[in-house]
């Protein structure tokens, strides 16, 4: 006999007994609710995970007799029954919600959410989009299509200068890189953006967020785990776990169905994210890994054959670990990268093209264009050879790694991932300075630093002679430092 156990948010508990007749009982510790016929023990996976928030009632009719339906209701006594579900001939039994605040792109999935979510939790639905960077293109007639497809409105909120200067820029000082070649784009502006979400939630006295992430990406624990450490009471929707919606073709006969317009926009054949930070590409020819991308994909960069016969040379202003200035005119965290991926992207600068380790287990390719993230990237790595001394440098590499590896997960908002910030914000106080870079066909290349806190010293370093450094003392020194060898050859000669 299994048994799992399923908490709601109605009752204390509902145990899950799968018995020798594959048959489930639905308990209460006082009594017994209900049950449904299972066919195998994956089923009953199933049907344990969607206790979690609902009861769906089976396919087989005759689970929709009066006393099974009402034995389920009395399990989750405050429970109720809000339409039909998205298969168009099932009941629901959902949770009843007031007010939901999606995540909204304006595209087809999110178009059809909002009355999905209306119809299955019979909520009033605020859409809510962020603006990080990703174009005008992408935010304009927004509220339009909300309203369109039922939406009480729209609340859009320019996060640029928060993302770059609160989440891009501690990523940026701390060195952050994920799996040697991912620069966080994405997963530092999830945060960001289900930050932005609760507050939205607690404006508009919403007792819900939800998301259009699929169940195998990344994003689902990313916008998650947000919610659960900034506001645990939130209710969390995420309608690509539970409604019957497959593909593209049944988000389009359900939007028809529900009088929702569909997107005109022609449908891209890569999956595409962007924001201020970087551009991504999934899908099509890139899930084989051992195709070339296509050359017309790349839409923030050209193509470094293509890039100017001539070099461009730029300086980056850095103030304690942090990039302020560009050719000697200080900007603002946003119009500094900007203006960075406008340069960059002309020259090519910026693409990666790579195979991850998705937090979920599976492997995804993608190819990544962020061009002025490299060159800042550079310039602050850069900086630190004369500011940090070699121990410093290797203990702040080694906590990049564990840094990167909590942004990557979703974790921003982990009090180890801000403790961590904290240490490398002071190790790189004396991170000031400037780094002169030569852009040219792809490539970036370091060609002068300077900072008033250098630990390098010519006087030192020079082969001439001097007075702080005695050639002679290097004998003792290697002397000393090489004895543990000497003792193991000694060892090893006598026993010979």
């Amino acid at each position: 006999m299994a048994q799992i156990r399923a908490v709601t948010p109605s009752c204390s508990s509902t145990d899950l007994i799968f018995n020798g007749s594959k048959r489930v009982s639905f308990l209460r510790p006082d009594r017994v609710c209900g049950s449904i016929k299972l066919s195998s023990f994956q089923e009953l996976g199933v049907k344990g995970s969607e206790l979690h928030r609902h009861v769906i009632v089976h396919k087989d009719r005759s689970l929709t007799k009066a006393h099974n339906h009402q034995a389920i209701k009395a399990a989750l006594t405050d429970e109720k029954e809000t339409g039909a579900s998205s298969a168009g001939d099932e009941r629901v039994l959902r949770k009843k919600l007031n007010k939901v605040v999606l995540a909204y792109s304006g595209g087809l999935d999110t178009s059809v959410i909002v009355p999905w979510l209306r119809e299955n939790y019979g909520c009033e639905v605020v859409c809510f989009t962020a603006d990080v960077g990703q174009g005008t293109i992408e935010l304009e007639g927004l509220e339009q299509k909300a309203k369109a497809s039922g939406a009480s409105h729209l609340v859009i909120k320019d996060l640029k200068e928060e993302f770059v200067k609160d989440y891009i820029f501690p990523c940026l000082r701390a060195g952050a890189v994920y799996e040697r070649k991912y620069l966080l784009g994405t997963s530092m502006a999830r945060p960001v953006i289900a930050k932005a979400m609760v507050d939205v939630a607690r404006e508009v006295g919403a007792d819900a967020v939800s998301h259009g992430c699929t169940g195998k990406g990344n994003d689902q624990v990313r916008f998650e785990l947000t919610f659960f450490a900034l506001n645990p009471e939130l209710n969390v929707v995420a309608p690509w776990r539970e409604w019957e919606i497959r593909g593209r073709e049944d988000a389009i006969e359900y939007a028809k169905k529900h009088n929702v317009p569909v997107p005109v926009t022609k449908k891209s054949i890569y999956s595409r994210d962007r924001n201020l930070w970087h551009l991504s590409h999934e899908g099509d020819i890139l899930e084989d890994p051992s195709n070339e991308p296509n050359k017309d994909m790349y839409m923030m960069s050209v193509d470094p054959e293509d890039a100017p016969d001539q070099p461009e040379y730029v300086e980056i202003g850095i103030d304690s670990g942090l990039p302020i200035s560009l050719n000697g005119t200080e900007l603002s965290p946003a119009s500094l990268l900007s203006e960075l991926n406008e340069i960059g992207g002309r020259h090519g600068i910026g693409r990666v093209d790579m195979v991850e380790n998705r937090l979920v287990g599976m492997k995804s390719r993608g190819v990544y264009e962020t061009p002025g993230g490299t060159i800042l990237f550079t310039a602050a790595r850069e900086l630190e050879s004369l500011t940090l001394d070699r121990q410093t440098i290797q203990v702040k590499d080694s906590l990049a790694l564990t840094y990167a590896e909590l942004v990557y997960a979703g974790r921003w908002f982990d009090p180890l991932r801000t403790s961590m910030d904290a240490f490398m914000e002071k190790i790189t106080e004396t991170t000031t300075g400037s780094v002169t870079l030569k852009l040219y066909k792809g490539c970036v290349t370091v060609t002068g630093r300077r900072s008033p806190n250098s630990l390098y010293r010519q006087d030192i370093s020079s082969f001439e002679s001097g007075q702080i450094y005695d050639q002679a003392d290097a004998a003792g020194f290697i002397r000393l430092y090489g004895l543990p060898m000497r003792v193991r050859a000694m060892l090893e000669k006598s026993s010979a």
